[in-house]
């Protein structure tokens, strides 16, 4: 086992693209839901048991080995915004190029292949752990990670937040992400005998709504 791909994988540094995507927090904070430490600390832990664990859950399963296009089919039922599929597919397509430059690996070839228009970031980012020698429980935990990191660092920029004080609620939300991440190695244990059905479907209708109306806006400083 390779855990030290976990931190290549979990690094900021990586680039995967996420640095110009806000997780829906340049909404929030536009809209007024985020305008200090407290309210990201909630919008964050929101986020987290929400979209968070979906991701958790299909990048674990894809750790695991299940066929990634069924995963893929998975991803889609469970993105409801055409906003965020779209975000999903453009931050899966910049992942499988820096994964590939890192891991080579056949079977991210094949999803490259399959998906000429990108892939879903959880799917990509789970079977890149996989090639990395990464367990489902660290895919979970890079995909829970990722779902509330980029947040944080989004909001220190659009807030001018003290970085200490964004720093500090990505740690109290440590117990959080080790319930994911535990509950996504969970589905990912049984979705080889019960199918899709077993992943977290857990929906988030205002991160939707919200990436719908950021969308259209005519001037912002992340895309998503």
């Amino acid at each position: 086992m390779n855990r030290a791909a976990l931190l290549v994988l979990a690094d900021g540094r990586f680039p995967a693209g996420g640095h110009a995507h806000s997780g829906g927090a340049e909404e929030a904070v536009a809209a007024g839901r985020v305008r200090d430490v407290a309210s990201l600390r909630e919008f964050c832990r929101g986020r987290l048991h929400t979209a968070g664990l979906v991701a958790a859950g299909l990048a674990a399963a894809a750790a695991a080995g299940y066929d990634p296009l069924l995963l893929e089919e998975a991803a889609d039922a469970r993105t409801a915004a055409p906003a965020q599929r779209h975000t999903s597919r453009r931050l899966g397509r910049q992942l499988l190029r820096a994964a590939r430059a890192a891991w080579p690996c056949a079977e991210l070839d094949a999803l490259a292949a399959a998906c000429p228009r990108g892939a879903h970031q959880s799917v990509v980012l789970g079977l890149t752990a996989r090639c990395a020698g990464l367990t489902p429980l660290d895919a979970g935990y890079a995909a829970a990670y990722e779902s509330i990191g980029g947040p944080v660092t989004a909001t220190v920029r659009l807030l001018r937040l003290d970085p200490f004080d964004a720093t500090a609620v990505l740690a109290r939300l440590s117990a959080d992400l080790d319930r994911v991440a535990a509950q996504a190695a969970e589905a990912a244990r049984r979705v080889h005998t019960d199918g899709a059905a077993a992943l977290p479907a857990a929906s988030a209708p205002l991160l939707d709504i919200a990436a719908e109306r950021h969308a259209t806006r005519p001037a912002r400083l992340f895309a998503s």
